[in-house]
């Protein structure tokens, strides 16, 4: 199903644009066969702190969930390593982007689209991030769910989009690589798109995806 007319394609960050596993990537001699355990607990810890914790309206920002998260996946693995644990830290202010990032993002722009981060991380994670791939030129906006003090799926993060970028949910094309993410986008009112990086099944929750691709540039034919 091809999207409705939209003014502005939003994206989440983390997993999307930024590449989560490329941090520990650059560790991996150091971890060995630990490397792929710890990168998996890492970003599955990661989300689930950010639901219970909203959950709990117990909010700290997204550098914190992500200390605490790979410090709960250093114990669970046995890894007692202070070093290591801080330089894998500070490799998560310089995710690696996909590489098709920069080419879908300048292909929207050079449509006329307004494009946009909408993001769990930090103010400051995001704008390292940004730096770091060399994305400023190509967004219009960075949002951060420190805003409005919850973690996503909430649907007042959806809001500060419609709010920041001045239009309405259903002129929003947003784009996530999180199933959850998609249907919580989705059941607010944007329409949404899949990128299904690693052949995922859908999550039994309300809120349909227009469709899936596996690569944000799989969306060129749709638009063209």
């Amino acid at each position: 199903m091809k999207p409705a007319p939209f003014t502005h394609c939003v994206f989440d960050a983390y997993g999307t644009l930024f590449d989560v596993h490329s941090a520990v990537g650059r560790y991996r001699e150091s971890l060995g066969e630990k490397a792929d355990p710890v990168s998996v607990l890492w970003r599955s810890k990661q989300l689930e702190y950010t639901w219970l914790r909203s959950l709990m309206r117990q909010h700290v920002d997204f550098w914190q969930i992500t200390t605490d998260a790979l410090d709960y996946a250093f114990s669970t693995q046995e890894i007692e390593n202070p070093e290591l644990q801080g330089q894998l830290l500070q490799a998560y202010h310089r995710l690696d982007c996909y590489p098709e990032v920069p080419e879908t993002l300048q292909f929207l722009k050079d449509r006329g689209y307004g494009t946009a981060i909408l993001s769990n991380g930090s103010p400051e994670m995001l704008s390292s991030g940004v730096r770091n791939s060399r994305l400023g030129d190509l967004l219009d906006a960075v949002l951060s769910v420190e805003d409005v003090g919850v973690f996503k799926p909430d649907p007042r993060v959806y809001q500060l989009a419609v709010e920041r970028l001045q239009t309405e949910p259903g002129k929003i094309l947003f784009f996530s690589s999180n199933a959850w993410d998609v249907c919580g986008s989705a059941a607010f009112g944007f329409q949404t798109i899949w990128i299904n990086r690693f052949s995922q099944k859908p999550e039994r929750l309300p809120g349909r995806h227009l469709f899936e691709i596996q690569r944000l540039d799989g969306i060129f034919d749709q638009l063209e």
